[in-house]
């Protein structure tokens, strides 16, 4: 897949442990795919995020897992149960991936379609006061 990488979210990335690095590239990748459009920056100093017309997720690695950001207000369905915390949250839901645990690419893909697609529509602030 091709795409303009920003050298810092290289930097990061490369960093990790080889595992982390497997899942933060995949879900990369994800987010690329999501829309063509999407571009990717540092924030918070360090952190990779992936915008377009706001955030849409952003990546932090922990000891044992990468936790994958989703800002999306909590108004993404998530039929296939995806996110493991943050579902009261306001702002970002998250999903935890450990070591050896596969990601639910389609159901990922689909919720961050569905997030770019809320961010162009005004985003999910927007969304919500119109609700």
């Amino acid at each position: 897949m091709s795409y303009t990488r920003d050298p810092r979210v290289d930097a990061y990335i490369d960093d990790l442990p080889e595992w982390q690095q497997a899942i933060c590239q995949e879900v990369r990748d994800l987010a690329h795919a999501a829309d063509p459009e999407l571009s990717e920056t540092v924030k918070r100093t360090v952190l990779p995020y992936f915008v377009l017309r706001g955030n849409v997720c952003a990546l932090l690695a922990a000891k044992n897992h990468v936790n994958v950001f989703l800002y999306d207000g909590a108004i993404v369905p998530d039929p296939e149960g995806i996110i493991t915390a943050g579902h009261g949250n306001k702002t970002a839901r998250m999903i935890s991936v450990r070591q050896g645990e596969p990601i639910n690419r389609p159901a990922l893909l689909a919720m961050l379609r569905q997030i770019i697609a809320n961010n162009r529509a005004g985003g999910w602030r927007r969304i919500k006061a119109q609700g």
